[in-house]
């Protein structure tokens, strides 16, 4: 007879071996969320909830779908920048429509498979986009932190820095405002030279912890965080809202949120991918499953979200195994959200600017772009100019220069060339072409050649070219006619490879 008593503890440990893993996890990826969600929403012009609202659809609805099993999606400072614009220009019911279009798109390009190919974006031109958005994340977080309205451009932040720094030493509340500021950042850059037992509390709650408590006691007169309410916050997008699909800069708009936002999130895919030995990411379902977190997002009129390599290896750390831990910390959210949302007023503004601050300055590879310059000039020219770019003009058109100079880099290294020239005083001239012509070369392979003396016969060798484009072949044939036509001998020309053609 069988025994009908068994210990449901076991039993539970069958079902879900790794539970306990996943759920302290889950909890220190809810810590290290809770303060980034709010500071994400509050820089880019929008209600604090929202931002809660993005990691709380993040955890639960992209949590549950495959992909990357311990990667971690929400809000990122990588799209505030965007956010904020767009917010600016077009409004916020209108964001819903701009997220929501941005998902649906996700999700057709996962379903045609189009999910790998984000991998072959150029890294520079990736690094190039988080540099730009750190730098104008951080000059606009600096007025944040002193209490001060910051210009509207990325380059006006910037160019407006000396005169908001007058502006505010001859003010006492900006001074006590970005006293407060520095001290967040202070506090999460010494908070990794702490022992690891203190470093259990993620150092940007800490922070804004500390920072709300000197807040408190102090009684210091500065902005804190404007609460609504969770339901008050969502708001769909209507009829009038999707009437803006018309305008033609909110399709570009649209355009720059899902290359931006599945770039970044396939990108740091590969990064936790390097961090575990579980599961490799599936490029193609990931993409699905953020088009599908960003179409939830968009119907709620909420922020776009994407995959965030700071709680995702957060999650790593803690010890994660499963997907439960990501969607756990959805549900701390949630919790959170619908039952202690007055904690959110109690936050100093210029706190959450530390953190965005801090977060900023993640974002500029420094080191990358020494390494670069280093051993490769070009693809380091593409990352600053990218960059430049973006503060300078727009985040869309930042990054289609960025790409267009890395295609124009790799089509000129892939016209690789060498023309070598054999005279021996008598007989024809021989020039042998090898490598690949293509209309990037053609200064360069006619200045030789017409260089070539007049009244010699010339034999021209192309069987070494593994490429011959219409534009060169165009014009060697009418080089060759030009020089026969000097009463020489017609020029002698042994044709490359079919292949090669």
């Amino acid at each position: 007879m069988k025994a009908i008593s068994e210990n449901p503890r076991s039993e539970n440990s069958r079902k879900f071996p790794h539970l306990r893993q996943d759920f302290t996890a889950s909890l220190v990826v809810f810590l290290v969320a809770l303060p980034l969600c709010v500071g994400v929403a509050v820089a880019s012009g929008v209600p604090a909830e929202l931002g809660l609202v993005t990691g709380i659809v993040g955890g639960i609805v992209t949590g549950l779908l495959p992909g990357s099993s311990l990667q971690v999606s929400g809000p990122a400072a990588g799209l505030t920048v965007l956010v904020f614009g767009a917010v600016d220009e077009y409004g916020l019911p209108a964001l819903g429509v701009i997220v929501l279009a941005a998902g649906l798109i996700q999700l057709a390009m996962g379903a045609l498979k189009l999910g790998r190919w984000f991998r072959a974006i150029s890294l520079s031109v990736v690094e190039g986009m988080l540099a730009g958005i750190g730098l104008v994340l951080i000059a606009g977080q600096l007025y944040s932190a002193a209490g001060l309205d910051a210009p509207a451009s990325g380059l006006d932040k910037i160019i407006g820095l000396p005169g908001a720094a007058a502006d505010a030493l001859g003010s006492s509340e900006a001074l006590v405002s970005l006293a407060l500021g520095a001290g967040t950042v202070a506090v999460m850059v010494l908070w990794k030279r702490l022992p690891k037992q203190v470093q259990t509390v993620p150092g940007a709650l800490a922070a804004v912890g500390l920072a709300t408590a000197v807040t408190a006691v102090f009684g210091l007169s500065v902005a804190t965080v404007e609460v609504n309410g969770l339901l008050g916050v969502i708001q769909p997008p209507g009829a009038d809202a999707f009437g803006e699909l018309a305008s033609v800069g909110i399709l570009g708009t649209i355009v720059a949120f899902t290359l931006i936002a599945s770039a970044e999130s396939l990108f740091s895919a590969a990064a936790v991918d390097r961090l575990h030995n579980g599961p490799r990411t599936e490029y193609n379902k990931e993409l699905m499953a953020q088009g599908a977190g960003n179409t939830v997002c968009g119907l709620l009129g909420a922020l776009p979200m994407t995959a965030v390599i700071v709680r995702s290896s957060a999650n790593v750390g803690a010890g994660a195994r499963t997907k439960a831990s990501r969607v756990l910390h959805g549900v701390w959210l949630l919790l959170f959200a619908a039952l202690l949302p007055s904690v959110l007023a109690l936050i100093p503004l210029p706190a959450l600017a530390g953190i965005l601050v801090h977060a900023g300055w993640k974002l500029i590879p420094f080191r990358g772009i020494v390494s670069l310059w280093r051993g490769h000039r070009g693809e380091a020219l593409i990352l600053v100019v990218t960059a430049v770019s973006i503060v300078a003009v727009n985040m869309f058109e930042g990054v289609l220069i960025g790409l267009a100079l890395s295609v124009v880099k790799t089509a000129w290294e892939a016209s690789h060339l060498k023309l070598e020239v054999v005279d021996k005083g008598a007989g024809p001239i021989q020039a042998h072409l090898s490598g690949n012509a293509t209309f990037l070369r053609l200064p360069k392979i006619l200045e030789s050649l017409e260089a070539l003396p007049q009244d010699r016969p010339v034999e021209l060798d192309l069987s070494g070219l593994h490429h011959l484009d219409h534009a060169c072949r165009t014009a060697l044939e009418n080089w060759a006619e030009r020089h026969s036509a000097t009463g020489t001998d017609p020029v002698k020309v042994t044709e490359p490879t079919t292949a090669a053609v």
